[in-house]
């Protein structure tokens, strides 16, 4: 990258690589750290230390965990439990719809409500006494344990620039559980 990109403007490099660093943060929900400082080496790593199993098999893991954080936070700003019907509204405004392939995240039902739900991410669970059968998400245990409902908001603060008070939701309960 230093000899080619932007190699008659090398005291850009350090604005244009920081720029770049936090649009792969902010977008995709992916930190670059630096390896090697003498070979400016760098990986590619999640956010919010969600792994995802898929992220070891293939080079699409790091954007399904980003968007994986993007799925957890609907949940949250919905009371912690989004109704199917909800859920699925909010993910078609991000060009994600239900029964059509995406190009990264492949067909998103599948990818919801059966590898992640294997993978302990999320929880797809029939909601009690619904006539018509309805549907919710819930986070599930691993997503605990990878991450925290105030990782999340601060990632989703920091991608819409909003004040801590404009999540509240946030109750009592989950501050001390962060505590």
């Amino acid at each position: 990258m230093l000899n080619k990109v932007l190699r008659d403007n090398q005291e850009h490099i350090p604005m244009v690589f920081s720029e770049v660093s936090e649009c792969l943060q902010l977008v995709f929900g992916v930190d670059v750290k630096e390896v090697d400082p003498a070979e400016h080496t760098y990986i590619l790593v999640p956010t919010l230390g969600l792994i995802c199993d898929e992220m070891l098999s293939d080079g699409e893991g790091l954007l399904k965990a980003g968007f994986l954080v993007l799925v957890l936070s609907v949940i949250m700003r919905c009371g912690d439990r989004a109704s199917e019907e909800v859920f699925w509204g909010a993910l078609s405004r991000m060009g994600v719809y239900v029964g059509r392939e995406h190009c990264v995240f492949g067909e998103p039902r599948e990818l919801l409500t059966r590898v992640w739900v294997r993978e302990g991410y999320l929880r797809y669970q029939q909601v009690p006494d619904s006539h018509p059968v309805c549907y919710e998400f819930l986070w599930g245990p691993r997503a605990y344990v990878e991450s925290s409902k105030w990782q999340v908001m601060a990632f989703m603060l920091r991608v819409n620039e909003r004040p801590f008070r404009a999540f509240p939701f946030m109750s009592a309960e989950d501050a001390r559980e962060e505590e």
